[in-house]
């Protein structure tokens, strides 16, 4: 079956930088578009970056341009999300998602979502 495992979350320290990891299995990976989303304690889901089939083309929403980057790598069938300088108002439930196209979608009409991965930043 199609799953997306995030990988990577937990409690770091203001300033601190991290790594998420998104493993896709079920699906021909290269023919996906990738993105990363969050969702804070009572708030709703943001869309924090996307990435096209091949990786030459993201995008990062304007508030978030600087700190946050996405990449994947098609030969291990995964995404990933590096975000610098981290802030408690980074706390979120991190989520993975794939649509079936080529390029990226902006909204958050994706076919396929992660179960998420908790990211906590302490001050």
């Amino acid at each position: 079956q199609v799953q997306l495992v995030e990988s990577g979350g937990g409690l770091v320290q203001a300033g601190a930088s991290l790594t998420l990891s998104c493993a896709v299995s079920g699906l021909p990976f290269s023919t996906l578009g990738m993105g990363w989303f969050r969702q804070g304690s009572g708030q709703d889901r943001e869309f924090v970056a996307g990435i096209n089939w091949s990786g030459d083309n993201t995008y990062v929403p304007e508030s978030l341009k600087g700190r946050f980057t996405i990449s994947r790598d098609n030969a291990k069938n995964t995404v990933y999300l590096h975000v610098n300088r981290l802030r408690p108002e980074d706390t979120a439930v991190y989520y993975c998602a794939a649509v079936r196209i080529r390029g990226i979608r902006l909204s958050h009409d994706y076919d396929f979502w992660g179960q998420g991965t908790q990211v906590t930043v302490s001050s």
